[in-house]
């Protein structure tokens, strides 16, 4: 009997991982998106393993594919946002508005591969491969530590 609820509990507590709380961030307009009346938030909600993303961003273009994905700090800026840093590929998510030009994206990433991240964007896309056909429509800066 000892043995039973000795594995139960083992098993039990192996499949808990650590939970950091969600952080919301809001977007700002890019170059890209200047003309758009887009407004939205992301959220980033990690364990030891994996970060998930979830972005939600009204005015954009109705039926229009988007791209997102995490950037590393570039050297043009000290702003996030206008640095220019390299994407991280990993953590691309790609989805279409709605008619009503409402996005809702959500993906997950490795933590290891996105904790060095400085800036989350989304980009208007070429089509649903998620090629980027513009510098970004909105963006905001974030904290992975």
């Amino acid at each position: 009997m000892k043995k039973l609820l000795l594995a139960a509990l083992t098993l039990t507590l192996s499949a808990c991982t650590m939970m950091y709380p969600a952080t919301d961030y809001a977007f700002s307009k890019q170059p890209a998106g200047a003309a758009l009346m887009s407004s939205g938030t992301v959220s980033v909600k990690r364990d030891s393993a994996r970060v998930m993303t979830s972005a939600s961003v009204s005015g954009l273009l109705p039926n229009t594919y988007y791209v997102a994905h995490y950037h590393k700090q570039g050297a043009a800026s000290t702003n996030p946002c206008e640095s220019g840093g390299a994407p991280i590929m990993s953590s691309m998510i790609v989805g279409q508005t709605d008619g009503m030009g409402m996005l809702k994206l959500s993906g997950s990433v490795a933590s290891a591969e996105v904790m060095d991240a400085t800036y989350f964007n989304i980009h208007t896309a070429k089509d649903a491969s998620g090629a980027p056909a513009d510098g970004g429509v909105v963006c905001t800066s974030v904290k992975m530590m």
